[in-house]
């Protein structure tokens, strides 16, 4: 029996890679992104400076002169907050709703290779009026979770643009 489970694990091994399967590792970019410019209103936010590091990490030199580069990514919205989705019979908030939106489009040698896209994570979470500071945390870490997976998703649509 185990030899047959040792030849059934290397054959779905073997078969794998030939449906397309690959591991998701380090994001590969179109070689015109090499040295890229990031055009963005607020430079602090948390969804820049993920993006920014990510795309360091990974071997894209982000520049500060916007002529140098041949790619330009343009952050036209980085927005963030919170709703309200549910009260008490006392009026006080029981949960809350924390948002996370981007919207970008990027230019590749002069022309435009992705067109504006848009992008929106939310989480939720309780409200505990006795919690105040630690639920006051908690809406900043779920703030910042939010844009360390829109970085994710945003460098791999970069990354298939041509």
């Amino acid at each position: 029996m185990s030899w047959l489970r040792r030849a059934a694990i290397a054959g779905l091994v073997a078969v794998l890679p030939a449906c397309g399967f690959h591991l998701r590792g380090d994001v590969e970019f179109p070689p015109a992104m090499a040295k890229t410019w990031i055009e963005a209103k607020d430079r602090h936010s948390p969804f820049y400076r993920k993006l920014r590091a990510t795309l360091r990490d990974s071997g894209v030199e982000v520049t500060s002169d916007a002529l140098a580069a041949k790619a330009i990514i343009r952050i036209l919205e980085d927005d963030s907050g919170e709703r309200v989705l549910s009260v008490s019979a006392r009026n006080t908030p029981r949960e809350f709703d924390v948002y996370y939106s981007v919207r970008y489009s990027l230019e590749l040698n002069g022309r435009e290779a992705l067109p504006a896209q848009q992008h929106i994570l939310t989480r939720d979470y309780t409200y505990d009026e006795t919690l105040v500071l630690g639920k006051s945390r908690e809406g900043e870490v779920i703030r910042d979770a939010l844009a360390a997976d829109l970085v994710g998703v945003v460098t791999r649509r970069l990354s298939t643009a041509r």
